[in-house]
């Protein structure tokens, strides 16, 4: 657990704007909200009970939050992930108890993986009620303990603000951290004194003039050289640094597996994807000597296969550190270029077609559905990929595309996807956002479609519908478990009965339909690019 100083307090007469007049009985929970939305937080994704009454009693009497409600707390903790990524700014979850707190572990774990802030307020029992024991007793500290870098439990209702502040300060400090506060319920309706006042944020650090020096001398080597990147290297100035170094020296452009967000598509830096598996990711390295680290660690496998190494690093070449996840990976690939004199302009290559390769018509695979939706992703839209095996081959085609943002399963704890659309549309009303899905992967938090729909999300869910949990076809091969038999193929089968997406979707207030050709998806597609609000399409693909 990280720990910080108690924020100083205030009076809410000074405190955040709205709340200029003292209110009246304030409670804890109220002095809760009136301090996140003085800290800048936003959004709540709720799913609560009755332990978390008084704070949602306190939504209609503090204004600055919205409130979104969910039907599953995996869906809250991934649309919070969702949110921070395309904001850098935390959103709120509201879980109940132990047991709501561990619906939502897996997609906090994802979360912590892709190093976002995220502020988890979790509701406990009242502090003279845990000591018997009720069926809803837990160690919430431990389960959170899990996922997060800083957990308190408040001690009383006059400690709940400066306690808020505090949270959303761990959150915010570089990367991004899962800060998770536990409210006792009699500390939220108990009387408050004060709101407290934001805290300092801890940013990125500085890069170090030796790694800056080190990786130039790498670069001027003369020998083969690749930089893997993460973070905020994959954005903006960050991209645009590493492509004035890519062309001043032929060095290659990498990015994690499933790197959190990379903005993408026409005009922008292609960076290539380092392979899943370990077999082709060391062949795809081989041949680099130097290795240099923005915002990650030297790469290694998903999981260990039978005969095979976890570090993914081929013999002779070297790993390096230019910036640690902590440091300012953007302002060190700017200062790294200027080291070597790479030229401002950065430029684009002219010799590619100026969209992708389009299907007129035939029968839906996986590559066939991403050559349409690169082909007719508007402008801007963001992408949210869960497609897993369907997507593995097909991350090139997203190169020509519009630009666009384009998000991955960062922790690798399936179900993350459509929630993280939906955070992310939530925090991105403007742009189109297209979530990418599995079949299977996507029966794990389905209920994020209702949220989409009562929210009037601007989202299209494209199901990979191949009735199989496919990865775990090819993940039985790699581990040498042996051949299949009959009731090893029912464990990854999903035909008896067939998955209806139409009708799950429409159960939920999405408009569906179900396409099987290149031709009827395009449309589909097309429809919902020009519409607005939630559309899922079940595309079934061989």
């Amino acid at each position: 657990m990280v720990d910080f100083p108690h924020s100083q307090l205030l009076e809410p007469s000074t405190g955040a704007a709205g709340n200029a007049s003292r209110p009246v009985g304030m409670n804890g929970a109220e002095s809760l909200l009136r301090t996140l939305v003085g800290s800048g937080v936003e959004v709540c994704f709720a799913n609560p009970g009755t332990s978390e009454m008084h704070f949602v009693s306190a939504l209609d009497r503090v204004d600055g939050m919205r409130a979104v409600l969910v039907l599953f707390e995996g869906v809250a903790t991934g649309a919070a992930d969702g949110y921070a990524r395309m904001t850098g700014k935390p959103a709120v979850t509201l879980l109940h108890l132990g047991p709501g707190l561990g619906n939502g572990l897996a997609n906090l774990h994802n979360a912590r993986k892709a190093q976002v802030p995220v502020v988890n307020i979790i509701g406990d029992h009242a502090t003279t009620h845990q000591r018997f024991e009720a069926p809803l007793t837990s160690n919430v500290a431990a389960f959170a303990g899990t996922v997060s870098h800083w957990v308190h439990s408040s001690r009383g209702s006059a400690t709940v603000a400066a306690d808020a502040a505090r949270a959303v300060q761990a959150a915010r400090t570089a990367p991004g951290q899962i800060a998770s506060l536990i409210l006792p319920a009699d500390t939220a309706w108990r009387p408050a004194e004060r709101i407290a006042s934001p805290l300092p944020i801890t940013g990125p650090a500085p890069v170090s003039e030796l790694a800056i020096a080190q990786s130039a001398a790498a670069l001027r080597s003369g020998e083969a050289c690749a930089l893997l990147l993460r973070g905020d290297a994959l954005l903006g100035r960050g991209l645009a640094a590493a492509g004035r170094i890519a062309a001043a020296t032929g060095a290659r452009l990498i990015c994690d597996t499933f790197a959190p967000r990379i903005e993408r598509g026409r005009g922008r830096v292609a960076v290539e994807r380092l392979p899943y598996r370990p077999g082709p990711a060391i062949a795809f390295l081989q041949g680099t000597k130097s290795l240099i680290l923005v915002g990650t660690q030297a790469p290694v496998a998903f999981f260990a296969y039978p005969g095979q190494p976890s570090e993914l690093t081929p013999p002779g070449c070297q790993p390096m550190v230019l910036a640690h996840p902590h440091e300012d990976g953007a302002a060190a690939l700017e200062a790294l270029a200027e080291a070597i004199g790479a030229p401002q302009q950065r430029p684009i290559s002219t010799s590619r077609p100026a969209a992708p390769d389009f299907p007129v018509d035939g029968t839906l695979d996986p590559d066939a559905v991403m050559r349409v939706v690169a082909h007719c992703l508007p402008e801007g839209a963001i992408i949210s990929d869960e497609s897993l095996t369907a997507g593995f081959a097909c991350y090139p085609r997203f190169d020509l595309a519009a630009p666009h943002d384009y998000l991955q399963l960062s922790g690798g704890a399936i179900g993350g996807g459509l929630p993280l659309a939906t955070g992310a549309a939530i925090a991105c009303p403007g742009r189109k956002v297209i979530s990418l899905e599995g079949d299977g992967s996507a029966m794990y938090t389905l209920q994020a479609l209702w949220t989409q729909a009562r929210e009037r999300t601007d989202t299209i869910t494209v199901i990979f519908a191949n009735r199989s949990y496919k990865v775990l076809n090819e993940e039985l091969k790699g581990v040498g478990a042996g051949e299949a038999g009959p009731k090893v193929l029912s464990m990854l089968d999903l035909h008896d009965p067939a998955l209806n997406w139409v009708k799950l979707a429409e159960g939920m207030g999405v408009e569906a339909r179900r396409v099987d050709r290149v031709r009827d998806l395009t449309d589909a597609l097309r429809s919902a690019i020009n519409g607005h609000g939630p559309h899922l399409i079940e595309a079934v693909v061989s």
